[in-house]
């Protein structure tokens, strides 16, 4: 699975998921750029990657930075916020659409042109929320179904031009993302025990099946949506 000379560009990777696919990719030899809603990445990735502070659900900043990169291989489209118990109130479950969603087609229509010209691959992150119910985060669930839709739809569109596009529903995974909801032992303990694996993930385990995605080693797979749950949404 190496990504000699590719180049990748990962958004919301400032830390988390993001941040573990983007080191990844470049231990795969990928040349790897990384974008984040912080002014700054991780301190452990400061220096490792260009960084470039970006809002995605600003169209107009989206634009003038895909105009700024004129080649691309691989964009993985990995920029979430989600809020547990605050997403019954219209105003920030329409801005965790806006981020989730809208966030992630912006990016995809931005870059269209550079990865149609490489024939490149876009991957897309999802959600176990994409397919049964959350109580508590209702917007974060509904966009990232969304996305898992989306995914097929640009699939079938981009196909012909060579682009292949795929993507990855993670389960409970240790992030600052999730930091809130693993400060409640009861809720950790339930995600183990749901879970046959017995252990929440870990951002590594997201980030090679995205490298699996990336490769030549996926040159048949389009439209689907990989779970990497540790088998939480088998029951």
């Amino acid at each position: 699975m190496r990504l000699a000379g590719r180049r990748a560009l990962v958004t919301g990777a400032a830390s988390g998921i993001g941040a573990a696919i983007a080191r990844a990719f470049q231990d795969a030899g990928a040349k790897v750029a990384i974008t984040g809603a912080e002014s700054e990445p991780a301190a452990e990735d400061a220096g490792r990657f260009a960084y470039t502070q970006l809002d995605v659900t600003d169209g107009t900043a989206v634009k003038d930075f895909a105009a700024q990169r004129e080649k691309l291989d691989v964009l993985v489209n990995c920029a979430a916020i989600t809020a547990r118990g605050e997403e019954m109130a219209p105003d920030f479950f329409a801005h965790v659409v806006n981020v989730n969603l809208h966030g992630t087609f912006r990016m995809a229509e931005a870059f269209h042109a550079q990865l149609k010209a490489a024939k490149g691959v876009l991957v897309n992150i999802a959600s176990m929320y994409a397919t049964f119910g959350s109580p508590r985060n209702p917007a974060y669930g509904a966009s990232k179904a969304a996305v898992a839709q989306l995914t097929k739809s640009l699939a079938i569109a981009w196909a012909g031009e060579g682009i292949r596009v795929n993507a990855i529903a993670p389960g409970f995974v240790v992030t600052e993302q999730s930091a809130r909801s693993r400060q409640d032992p009861a809720h950790v303990a339930a995600v183990e025990a749901r879970t046959p694996l017995g252990r929440w993930g870990q951002p590594e385990d997201v980030a090679g099946a995205a490298l699996f995605l990336a490769s030549p080693l996926s040159a048949y797979i389009t439209g689907q949506t990989l779970v990497v749950d540790g088998g939480l949404t088998l029951s």
